[in-house]
């Protein structure tokens, strides 16, 4: 794997863990180019191989976060495996877990005994409450940090009970700032005379790190920012609106300028040279007359239609999208955001990379692979083992 491409290769990364968190942040490092090994139990593997919907027994959600991943089994609870694992991580740049806090210790594969062996490893630490407090050995996933962050209230309309979004979101934002995190931190390793050092990811701090002036706006004015549907409050036009072939059509036309355009666009000039909707401050004090306006006339038209006129008028707006849509989308497959791979006797859409590189960009080369399918390749290859010595640990179930 010598051709491999992409910003990050040269490094390497050692996953442990399981689902979504962790891994996904090393999913997001293995596409930037890294070389990552995850580490499964030998048997079962990452539960998420099952998750959702499967194909020939393997899930399409385990194929698509565990690309370019090199996947080998150790079971953790055995002295055997912890010492394997102690090797892996004396070879590794990075170390990415999810454990419960606690846990790595326990095998004898804490800080303190890796930093020892590997001064410049960085340790990324993933969990729901962080490493240290009074809730540090409560269990928590996404959706624990997503209510306990402030999201869930802010998700869902003010009658109703708040809801979730539709994907994982808790557990993706904790994995993207621990992908920032493992970056910073190895940046610093890599400075002369740097050393490694722990990077502290909490879910619900992560979540919680998101809800942009809550925090001075309850401490300055007791204001608790509340669930709002579909609008966004103080800002003038914002909101969705229902065509009538049945979409559900996002306006943003919160600028000055691009609120002019937008009613010149819907045939109001006369609202759009109104003095009472001059400033977005002006606007928010009638909001629901214009909110009345736009929702009376999208309803007239169908959903592409009122997307020309809109397009036209240079104002921001989009249809809400389903998978199907972004599927076909010709933006998102211009710039390479839907791929295509082989999967047995077919093909299988996959997601493209972002951030992209303009010099070195990330690549996906392979989709998640087998249980152990690189057991040989890492513990031969990387660790020098004998084919001896690997069967050996085959036999006592230890890989």
């Amino acid at each position: 794997m010598s051709d491999r491409k992409g910003p990050l290769v040269g490094v390497r990364v050692l996953e442990m863990g399981t689902l979504v968190a962790g891994p996904y942040a090393g999913s997001l490092l293995a596409l930037l180019g890294a070389t990552v090994i995850k580490v499964e139990p030998p048997g079962d593997g990452d539960p998420l191989r099952n998750w959702r919907h499967r194909l020939d027994g393997t899930s399409l959600w385990w194929l698509m976060q565990s690309r370019n991943k090199q996947c080998v089994t150790i079971d953790l609870k055995q002295e055997a495996g912890q010492r394997l694992a102690r090797r892996l991580a004396a070879a590794s740049d990075v170390l990415v877990e999810n454990f419960k806090p606690g846990m790595l210790e326990s095998w004898g594969l804490g800080w303190e005994e890796l930093h020892s062996a590997n001064p410049r490893l960085v340790m990324v630490r993933v969990s729901g409450f962080g490493q240290t407090g009074p809730y540090r050995e409560k269990p928590g996933f996404g959706s624990i940090a997503e209510a306990m962050g402030g999201l869930r209230n802010l998700t869902g309309y003010p009658d109703l009970p708040p809801v979730r979004t539709g994907i994982s979101i808790g557990d993706s934002i904790a994995a993207l700032y621990a992908t920032i995190g493992a970056l910073a931190a190895l940046r610093e390793a890599q400075k002369a005379g740097g050393e490694g050092q722990v990077v502290d990811v909490a879910l619900t701090e992560a979540v919680f790190s998101l809800l942009e002036s809550t925090l001075p706006e309850f401490d300055i004015f007791g204001v608790i920012r509340e669930r709002t549907g579909a609008t966004l409050p103080g800002i003038a036009v914002s909101n969705t609106y229902r065509s009538s072939d049945g979409g559900y059509l996002v306006i943003a036309g919160n600028g000055d300028s691009i609120f002019k355009r937008l009613m010149h666009g819907i045939g109001r000039p006369d609202l759009a040279d109104d003095p009472r909707l001059r400033t977005n401050a002006d606007r928010v004090k009638h909001d629901a007359e214009i909110d009345a306006v736009l929702g009376d006339w999208a309803a007239t038209l169908a959903i592409d239609e009122a997307l020309r006129i809109l397009d036209a008028s240079k104002v921001p707006a989009s249809k809400i999208y389903d998978i199907a849509d972004i599927a076909v989308d010709p933006h998102f497959l211009d710039r390479g955001m839907v791929r295509e791979f082989p999967l047995g006797e077919r093909t299988v859409k996959v997601p493209g990379i972002v951030p992209r590189l303009s010099a070195t960009p990330g690549e996906i080369e392979w989709l998640g692979p087998s249980l152990g399918e690189h057991n040989q390749q890492v513990f031969g290859g990387l660790l020098g083992m004998s084919d001896a010595e690997i069967r050996e640990l085959v036999g006592a179930g230890v890989i």
